[in-house]
């Protein structure tokens, strides 16, 4: 069976990022691509911040970065800022890049931590340009001509999801995709294969298609609601189930970074846009009730509160198939894991790529199937893990939520990682996984898990030429930021709001 029409069920940021990436076929190819949406139907859209691969992602559409951040009101971001994870009180930097480079074949943080054991006291953060960046509240991207021996800045965004979900769709709609607008009313599927043939929108009309792409959130119309794929839970590891969100009114400073703040029963994102910050409390309801979350997000918020609050409700974990027969589900459809590190839009990018990558218009096979599949939950298992470490390794015990956390059994796969990080350091990033070393050495020692010792190849390397490269590195990055204008300077020079 060729593949002549494509059909996205369901819009917002899922379905637009898909409708925009299919978009450069349609021409080419004389593809049919069809997205099917209804107004009457809301978008969860509280994930509004984002990691550097999203950056890629527009580039490969040939965006305009300027004209999307003025669009969508969207701000820079170098990282994330913990509050109270460790213990109430103390707080952390989890940055975007890499603290130094490698020297003689060492990550920087093992020479750290060699140097921290002879009686240097210099936090790793000073070796990180985006921390100290975000620590003064600056941000300038790298010019092309920037001297080798400063580093450069990796920066992803704050934006509001909406917002950019149109000003997709207006780019997809310019390249030929096909909105149609209703809600589904029936799903049709072939006798004999399985396949979905068809929609069927409420008032009759219908639309087939060869191929589907369920963007259609929580309720997975076609992959789970018509396919009957099944859903792996994971709250027993992540047992957040509920969020409330609430846009404030920004306050004049737009921080370059996400601040995440731990409560008694979960924890507060702020996300500063240029004119408003979003907000939300992640929580567990075994722990707390809906009332007491919204009253600790109303007395932890900044700026004038603009809306009514937004409840959601959700169930930590992933299909068990993300791509089935004809159908490949994106973003909640796919599963949901809460927006500690920013994922949630990385997942829909990661699977618009691999759809790209593996979708072959003379038909489907099983090979693509399994390979997709394959990928997609090796990729949900290890971003599972690293969230999972936020919640484990803490100190807290100042409510049973935390203790629950604490103690609570983490797959083998995070046992492995803690207890060789707990040993000497060393962090090894398998296949293509996300989270680099710098994102696992951020959130283990900055939770309190720290090396007995450092490798052996960190006491091999010639001095005193190391000890001159590891302070110059700490002065090549105080020296970037020192020139750097603030935050707010670049943002108003560079892509000032101008939300349509």
């Amino acid at each position: 069976m060729t593949i002549k029409r494509i059909v996205i069920v369901g819009g917002g940021t899922a379905g637009w990022m898909a409708a925009a990436a299919l978009s450069r076929m349609v021409k080419a190819h004389d593809l049919k691509v069809t997205l099917v949406e209804s107004e009457m139907i809301g978008t969860v859209g509280v994930g509004e911040a984002t990691i550097p691969p999203f950056v890629e992602f527009n580039d490969a559409l040939g965006i305009d970065e300027a004209e999307m951040m003025s669009a969508t009101q969207a701000s820079f971001k170098l990282g994330i800022h913990f509050v109270n994870w460790q213990s109430v009180g103390d707080s952390y930097f989890h940055p975007f890049g890499t603290y130094g480079y490698d020297i003689g074949g060492c990550s920087f943080h093992h020479i750290w931590l060699k140097y921290r054991m002879q009686g240097d006291d210099r936090p790793l953060h000073k070796f990180s340009p985006e921390t100290m960046a975000a620590m003064h509240r600056k941000f300038a991207k790298t010019p092309a001509d920037q001297p080798g021996d400063l580093p450069p800045i990796n920066y992803a965004y704050h934006l509001d999801a909406s917002a950019y979900a149109r000003f997709l769709r207006r780019f997809a709609e310019r390249n030929g995709v096909i909105r149609q607008e209703g809600k589904v009313d029936h799903v049709e599927l072939h006798s004999e294969s399985g396949f979905v043939q068809s929609i069927t929108l409420e008032g009759g009309q219908q639309i087939a298609g060869d191929f589907f792409v369920d963007c259609t959130g929580f309720r997975g119309l076609l992959i789970e609601q018509a396919l009957k794929t099944g859903y792996e839970d994971w709250s027993r590891w992540l047992p957040c189930d509920r969020a409330v969100a609430l846009p404030t009114a920004g306050n004049g400073t737009v921080l370059p970074y996400t601040r995440a703040t731990a409560h008694k029963a979960g924890w507060q994102w702020r996300i500063a846009l240029q004119q408003r910050n979003g907000n939300g409390h992640v929580y567990c309801s075994s722990f707390m009730e809906d009332q007491e979350a919204l009253d600790i997000l109303t007395a932890n918020v900044e700026g004038e509160i603009q809306a009514d609050p937004n409840f959601l409700r959700f169930v930590t974990g992933r299909r068990k198939k993300f791509w089935n027969k004809n159908v490949v589900a994106l973003g909640l459809a796919a599963g949901f894991m809460e927006p500690l590190e920013s994922t949630s839009i990385h997942l829909i990018n990661t699977g618009v790529n691999k759809l790209i990558a593996l979708l072959s218009l003379e038909g489907i096979t099983q090979a693509q199937e399994n390979t997709f599949n394959r990928l997609t939950r090796k990729e949900y298992e290890r971003i599972r893990d690293f969230l999972i470490l936020h919640y484990n390794a803490t100190e807290r015990d100042d409510s049973e939520f935390w203790n629950y956390c604490r103690r609570m059994d983490v797959p083998d796969s995070l046992k492995d990682k803690i207890e060789l990080f707990r040993l000497n350091g060393q962090v090894f990033r398998e296949e293509d996984e996300l989270f680099a070393a710098t994102s696992w050495v951020a959130v283990m020692m900055g939770q309190g898990i720290l090396p007995a010792s450092t490798i052996a190849m960190a006491g091999a390397i010639p001095e005193p030429g190391l000890k001159t490269e590891y302070d110059d590195i700490e002065k090549s990055i105080d020296y970037l930021v020192h020139n750097m204008p603030s935050h707010d300077e670049y943002l108003a020079r560079y892509c000032p709001a101008n939300v349509i």
